[in-house]
């Protein structure tokens, strides 16, 4: 090195720290080093090593901490039994296939999973702008008439059952809103709904829902069984609920459950085995029906210890039960007929042969005839029957409501710039060919597809055809339909067009 890279430092140059600094320092550095030691000691939940030695623990819940080699062996171990698709065995059981099995999702232990919203936690599955407040107000109810006033709009027919539903949703929500009145507890308004098939329990349902702007969880009573048996729980029904509000607790808690075909829980008769599928599951609708705490999954259908869970409290759940009660018209009947058939005042046997409203005559002890358990009855306190459809009001249904069949079948046409028509014979050959089928309502589409198939294959093929016309003769198979062309029957707008 060379003298240059040298040279005397002058002592004006010498920075000077004062002692104060130093100590302040000094300090610092002791009281990171205190926080060190007095932070408290956490151990693995599997192994017991401390922190210090296996590094940042995993939160599992509270009290709860998992190092990282005790999970990734976990891990390893499922692999082996072919969730991960190891080879540790020769025969690899794909456990993924198997029913009732979810996998853990790693994102919830780090506050990315499923999120619940209830009375204690600020965490929802929806943000609190597009959430509608869960809160129900007793003066923004709307009144009995109302209700039906917008049912009518969808549904044809059923004034009574539009009536009695309307007045029970009105006192329940009233009962939601408010409590108690005068400490007086006011019971809940669970409906059991009967009525033959196709007669619009299910769509009656469903709008009602829609109009009050509750959750609606709609669920099939077949498929629920005794729990431990294979089939669905009974708290499945709520968990479909909990879904359908978003995972929103108190949304949820006020909503609506319909548990369709409730017939088919009816007692088995005459039988040596275990009825789980039928007396069982009443009872254990029991709590439900009246209201009590459910523990419910959340994102999943069956309960699991990868499947983190909720409490749903069904005190303020509305249930709905509706079923067609087959055979139940020969127990009403044989009820009927068990006065005297001899005497100037006798009834004759097939009086009532011809009734076709004769559910609505139904009592408690009919119910009980026909399998249904004194409790289950008694949870259920109103129970009404829909009308069994006839002609007129098939053809009204077709026609009249806002979403009405003839109306959506109009619009597809329309989209193709065809207008499409039925006259009133085509309406009524319809509506008779539905009736003939006794599937109600529901046979109703699959009638329009089968004559309107080759119309609207043809259509699209020629760009002339600006009208069809139903005619009775084409439902009748007799003829075809009426067709007109743009030259002849110009549609208006495709004459503004040209």
């Amino acid at each position: 090195m060379s003298d240059q890279d040298y040279r005397e430092v002058d002592p004006d140059e010498v920075v000077d720290i004062s002692d104060e600094v130093i100590d302040e320092v000094t300090d610092k550095n002791k009281s990171t080093d205190e926080k060190k030691d007095n932070k408290p000691t956490e151990f693995c939940y599997i192994c017991h090593r401390p922190d210090n030695i296996t590094g940042p623990l995993i939160k599992m819940a509270p009290g709860m901490s998992v190092c990282t080699d005790c999970m990734q062996r976990t891990f390893d171990s499922m692999g082996g039994f072919g969730f991960g698709g190891g080879d540790n065995f020769k025969n690899n059981m794909d456990m993924s296939k198997m029913p009732n099995i979810s996998f853990l999702n790693l994102g919830s232990l780090f506050g990315e999973g499923p999120k619940v919203k209830n009375a204690h936690g600020p965490q929802s599955a929806k943000s609190e702008e597009d959430r509608p407040a869960p809160a129900i107000d007793i003066n923004n109810i709307i009144p009995p008439h109302k209700i039906k006033e917008k049912l009518d709009e969808y549904v044809v027919g059923q004034d009574y059952a539009k009536k009695v539903m309307s007045v029970a949703v009105y006192n329940h929500y009233k009962r939601v809103a408010t409590g108690t009145m005068d400490d007086i507890e006011i019971e809940k308004s669970n409906m059991l709904m009967l009525g033959p098939t196709g007669s619009g329990k299910t769509y009656l349902v469903r709008t009602l829902a829609r109009l009050l702007d509750v959750p609606l969880a709609i669920t099939d009573a077949t498929s629920l069984t005794e729990a431990g048996y294979i089939g669905d729980d009974i708290e499945s029904v709520v968990s479909k609920l909990l879904a359908a509000a978003g995972n929103d607790v108190e949304r949820c808690q006020q909503g609506i459950i319909f548990i369709d075909e409730i017939d088919k829980l009816a007692k088995k008769k005459n039988t040596n085995q275990r009825d789980v599928s039928g007396e069982s599951v009443q009872q254990g609708m029991l709590k439900l029906l009246e209201g009590a705490d459910v523990e419910v999954p959340i994102g999943a259908s069956s309960k699991n210890a990868m499947v983190p869970t909720t409490t749903i409290n069904t005190r303020n759940i509305l249930f709905i039960c509706g079923g067609a009660f087959p055979a139940m018209d020969e127990i009403i009947k044989s009820r009927l007929n068990k006065h005297s058939s001899m005497g100037f005042m006798a009834d004759l046997k097939d009086k009532y042969d011809n009734d076709k409203n004769i559910l609505q005559k139904v009592t408690v002890e009919d119910l009980r005839e026909f399998g249904m358990i004194p409790e289950f009855i008694g949870r259920l306190p109103i129970v009404f029957a829909t009308e069994m459809l006839d002609e007129d009001m098939l053809v009204r249904i077709l026609k009249e409501p806002k979403n009405a069949i003839i109306k959506q079948y109009q619009k597809l046409l329309e989209l193709d710039e065809v207008k499409l028509e039925f006259d009133e014979g085509a309406l009524h050959a319809i509506a008779k060919k539905a009736l003939d089928k006794k599937l109600g309502a529901r046979g109703l589409r699959s009638i329009i597809e089968e004559f309107m198939l080759d119309i609207m294959y043809e259509i699209p093929k020629d760009e002339n055809i600006g009208q069809v016309i139903i005619t009775e003769d084409y439902i009748e198979k007799k003829g075809g339909p009426r067709i007109l062309l743009r030259t002849t029957g110009l549609i208006p707008e495709k004459a503004a067009a040209n």
